[in-house]
């Protein structure tokens, strides 16, 4: 992940002033994952700390395999400071809801990844532009800046994989106020991702790809999209924040200083809506109390002015308020600051169930075949809500369809 390197550096402070050890065992995306579901049901877990991505949390809520903080430590309380990222350290068992008020918490923020719109500052200032708040304003902008094949207008995710497309479309579903379900946390799972808004969002997305983004634009992930702005080949992207610390190093890029962040444009009468892929630090139930009690206190420490200095330092968003109003992230090496700040109280959930995996990998194939041309974009709509409802149906769920979109 492109926080890692950040994360490392904590860690290593904490061994430091501490004299405590640390194991990490790093993997990729789909592979910790992978690693972390299967320690959660083995008779004894492998890991005192599972760091759960945003994508994998309903899954480890719903199947019951954490342990509350305040079992460990009774006396544990979330630091007001700590910004809350929808809810999503608490859970509700009763109601299956992340909720603050009514749940008991569970976890600590790791990392506060939302996407934030990456653009060219030279770019800008040489053509006499503004920075959008809309994405047709942004279509406007990408227009302008379009010369392919040195600079393309905008760069998106269209690949297919675990969470791509699916992941860099969300904003643009939710900022046009649409939705997959019709109401998620009031238990209404209507299926409404072929919505006339989730057409808008989806006619955009596309739209940009063909007219403004490179060639093959369904081959492009988030590694991909990192590349085109550090080589100076994209104008535009979206991707998380914790790709800005490549941006401004001279080892990696070729647009040091030259690229500035913003909050994500939206769809008319909408709001700028981050999809989070932040990732929650929790102590699973299959470990020893000594490894529990362990593992809160490194939790604990993180979540710390000290450690989250040094997050921010180490060019990863801190997961504290108070840390972005600190004098160094008004300088320009942090000119991301603002963004992040701006954007993490719209950040949003992209589902809250269990069977959002499942959910993923539909949008992730029909969304790549409306970016490649092989569905129009009502037709992968329609086609999106039908597989759903079929999962959401066969799971008891209180669910329903909305008319085809023609």
């Amino acid at each position: 992940s492109p926080w890692f390197s950040g994360f490392s550096k904590v860690v290593e402070a904490y061994e430091k002033e501490t004299g405590n050890k640390v194991g990490l065992d790093v993997n990729p995306f789909a592979g910790s994952g992978e690693k972390q579901r299967n320690s959660v049901r083995a008779k004894e877990g492998q890991f005192d700390i599972l760091v759960m991505n945003s994508l994998w949390l309903a899954e480890f809520y719903h199947g019951g395999f954490l342990t509350p903080l305040n079992d460990i430590d009774p006396a544990f309380k979330a630091d007001p400071e700590v910004i809350n990222y929808d809810d999503t350290a608490y859970w509700d068992a009763k109601s299956k809801t992340n909720n603050s008020k009514t749940g008991v918490i569970y976890g600590v923020p790791i990392n506060g990844n939302i996407q934030v719109l990456y653009y060219r500052n030279d770019l800008y200032e040489k053509a006499g532009l503004k920075v959008p708040q809309t994405w047709d304003e942004l279509a406007a902008n990408a227009a302008k800046l379009n010369n392919p094949p040195n600079v393309y207008g905008m760069v998106q995710r269209g690949a297919r994989s675990a969470s791509d497309i699916s992941y860099d479309w969300m904003p643009y579903l939710h900022s046009y106020n649409g939705a997959i379900f019709k109401d998620e946390k009031a238990g209404d799972f209507t299926v409404t991702i072929n919505s006339p808004e989730a057409r808008k969002a989806l006619d955009m997305y596309v739209d940009l790809a063909k007219k403004y983004g490179p060639p093959n634009p369904g081959s492009f992930g988030q590694a991909q999209v990192i590349q085109a702005l550090v080589t100076g080949k994209a104008a535009h992207a979206t991707p998380v924040i914790a790709a800005w610390s490549q941006m401004d190093d001279p080892n990696k890029s070729a647009v040091v200083g030259k690229m500035n962040a913003a909050p994500l444009p939206h769809g008319p009468g909408g709001k700028t809506s981050p999809t989070l892929g932040h990732f929650i630090g929790a102590i699973p139930k299959n470990i020893p109390k000594d490894r529990q009690v362990a593992a809160l206190a490194f939790l604990r420490w993180f979540g710390s002015v000290p450690a989250q200095t040094i997050y921010a330092k180490a060019g990863q968003p801190p997961i504290r308020r108070d840390i972005y109003d600190a004098p160094f992230m008004k300088t320009p090496e942090f000119r991301w600051a603002r963004a992040m700040a701006e954007s993490s109280p719209n950040a949003r959930m992209m589902y809250t169930v269990p069977e959002g995996p499942q959910i993923v990998s539909i949008l992730e194939l029909r969304l790549n075949q409306a970016v490649i041309g092989e569905k129009t974009t009502p037709d992968a709509l329609n086609t999106m809500a039908t597989e759903i409802l079929e999962i959401m149906t066969k799971a008891g769920y209180k669910t329903g369809q909305l008319p085809a979109l023609k």
